[in-house]
């Protein structure tokens, strides 16, 4: 098994939760340094993805999920993580670049908060690999993800 694979097995696919405010699903990011909360909020306007990292509290557009499991599909092999702050540049050709880009399915980015609309890479490919759709590099440092 490779390292990937391995790292995948023993990643977030056993964490708890259904996505719910109630129940959400209970994350690790990839290199496992930090816990985090993720739930749908299908009644916001837009429709969000909530995560809740400590006190803080970022906002995705619900549709992240399905737009990046396509979008790694298309890719056909491992992309970079590349997670960076709103206010840092983003790596090209990385998950955190395509979460900015305006060539995105919602022209731009993802995140709804503004500054708190970054960390892309590094929140989203968690859940991911938590429903199934990718698999995800869980090493200290330079995370990979890719569709399965």
């Amino acid at each position: 098994m490779s390292d990937s694979a391995s790292a995948s097995a023993s990643g977030t696919e056993s964490s708890g939760g259904n996505g719910t405010r109630e129940d959400p699903w209970q994350l690790t990011t990839a290199p496992g340094t930090a816990a985090y909360q993720m739930w749908r909020d299908a009644e916001a306007d837009p429709p969000a993805l909530v995560c809740q990292v400590g006190s803080t509290t970022l906002k995705y557009h619900l549709r992240a999920i399905e737009d990046l499991a396509d979008w790694l599909r298309a890719q056909g092999d491992w992309v970079d993580l590349g997670a960076a702050d709103e206010q840092k540049p983003a790596k090209p050709g990385t998950v955190e670049a395509w979460g900015r880009d305006e060539s995105n399915p919602v022209s731009g980015w993802y995140g709804l908060r503004k500054g708190y609309r970054g960390r892309f890479g590094m929140y989203l490919p968690p859940l991911l690999e938590r429903l199934g759709l990718v698999e995800l590099e869980h090493n200290p440092r330079n995370n990979r993800v890719r569709a399965i």
